[in-house]
């Protein structure tokens, strides 16, 4: 019979299974999901099937503990980069967004609005003369207009 502190950390046992991930099972996981992307999916039975090809796993139980964590990683990668995998993919889409130049800066603009109040304080501060500062109407915008009132 095994020692509760025997059976908790060893991650072979039935009991075990619904424990900690290991170091390795992550570390193994990481590996062939950046070396297998292109064939890794979604769904975990694939992922079992990838994990079995490309690695030598001695049991059932790690398999799909391996396959299990690399179907969770897969997930995550789909919402963003992941710390600790390093995909072309990733970088290269890191790379397209720093190097991403809009044809029309958002900065430069013609006309600016501005409410009646941000006009008000430009001209306590003496800039009411700027140029392309335009008086918003006074109906539009704002969370909480006048024809809006419960009764």
């Amino acid at each position: 019979m095994m020692t509760r502190a025997a059976r908790s950390t060893s991650f072979l046992s039935s009991k075990g299974a619904m424990g900690v991930r290991t170091k390795t099972v992550k570390r193994a996981a990481r590996v062939i999901i950046e070396k297998y992307y292109a064939r890794m999916t979604m769904d975990f039975q694939t992922n079992k099937r990838v994990c079995e090809e490309v690695a030598i796993i001695p049991s059932k139980a790690l398999k799909n503990k391996i396959a299990g964590y690399a179907t969770h990683l897969m997930k995550r990668i789909q919402r963003g980069p992941v710390r600790g995998i390093s995909l072309k993919l990733q970088e290269e889409e890191r790379e397209r967004r720093m190097d991403f130049v809009p044809e029309v800066s958002a900065v430069d603009t013609d006309v600016i609005e501005v409410d009646p109040e941000t006009k008000a304080m430009l001209r306590q501060l003496d800039m009411a003369s700027l140029p392309g500062i335009v008086l918003q109407n006074a109906s539009s915008g704002g969370w909480k207009s006048e024809g809006s009132k419960r009764r």
